[in-house]
């Protein structure tokens, strides 16, 4: 019997998502692998992050988003599995903004970590 729980995200690119993990200082691995379980029960996972403790938690694409899925007993980040996420969708909101930003000729002329964590971001382009 699987103990692997998913949680639901807004997270739908895989290339933001990796950047947030590594903004994090999160190490992970990319490319469809299996994710390992509570006795050796495995999940598929297209981003896995290894714990030391043997237990992994990675993000599998469900079809319209990349849910995060872990056998939460086994849970060992150094934040909670809310903050975990809250911080990794900041980071991922942050990311795709910044990519989008680029593709339309924007650079990041300011970045403000503000005292509620909220993050503030100058754009700006030059028109030539």
């Amino acid at each position: 019997m699987s103990h692997f729980s998913q949680v639901k995200t807004q997270i739908r690119s895989l290339e933001p998502l990796q950047k947030a993990l590594t903004d994090l200082g999160v190490n992970w691995k990319s490319g469809t692998s299996p994710m390992r379980g509570h006795q050796g029960a495995t999940a598929e996972a297209a981003l896995v992050i290894e714990q030391d403790n043997g237990y992994d938690v990675g993000f599998q694409w469900n079809g319209s988003e990349y849910a995060l899925v872990a056998d939460m007993q086994y849970w060992q980040q150094p934040w909670t599995v809310e903050s975990f996420l809250r911080k990794v969708t900041q980071r991922y909101a942050i990311a795709t903004v910044m990519g989008e930003s680029t593709n339309q000729g924007f650079s990041l002329a300011e970045q403000q970590v503000r005292e509620d964590g909220s993050v503030r971001l100058v754009l700006q382009r030059w028109n030539g």
